[in-house]
């Protein structure tokens, strides 16, 4: 035996590291409102249909400097629910809106995917804390939370990008 130490050889399969360091967490913004007040609750009949609206964003933050801050927005709005099939929703039951965001550094990532790492990886990695905010911001509201499904966000980075750089019918 040889008197060197070995390394242990990378293990196959295993993706690289992200060049990704999240600074810091926070709570931007948080906001749910009752507008009906205490009357809701007497004249709310059935689960009220919910609709979310999600937005990401990324800004740097000092332009010689690779840190950003990613924000991950969520607007939850609860209505009663019509009360002939097919007809008009009824009131606002409720409205939930949540800024949650991330200071992150960038370490010499390739720039075809600091966009990708920061619309997707970053949401994806703070997502679990956004979820938890808003079902606890709905349940402590008096209502049933809601638990928020996994969002695609490979899916919302491309339609995002389709709607900001539409291409031009005929190029491949």
């Amino acid at each position: 035996m040889s008197d060197t130490a070995q390394t242990p050889a990378p293990e196959q399969g295993n993706p690289p590291a992200l060049p990704l360091s999240v600074n810091l967490q926070y709570t931007k913004d948080l906001s749910f409102e009752v507008p009906a007040g205490a009357a809701i609750f007497a004249s709310l009949r059935a689960a009220p249909q919910i609709s979310v609206n999600i937005d990401v964003q990324a800004n740097r933050l000092e332009e010689a400097q690779p840190v950003f801050e990613v924000a991950l927005a969520i607007r939850a709005e609860a209505t009663e629910s019509p009360e002939n099939e097919g007809g008009q929703p009824g009131r606002t039951v409720f409205i939930a809106e949540l800024t949650y965001a991330a200071i992150v550094t960038l370490t010499d990532a390739p720039a075809e995917l600091v966009e990708p790492i920061l619309l997707v990886e970053v949401p994806r990695l703070i997502f679990p804390y956004v979820r938890s905010i808003i079902s606890d911001v709905t349940r402590d509201g008096g209502f049933p939370p809601i638990v928020l499904q996994p969002i695609d966000f490979v899916a919302l980075w491309q339609t995002k990008r389709a709607q900001q750089f539409p291409e031009t019918a005929g190029n491949a």
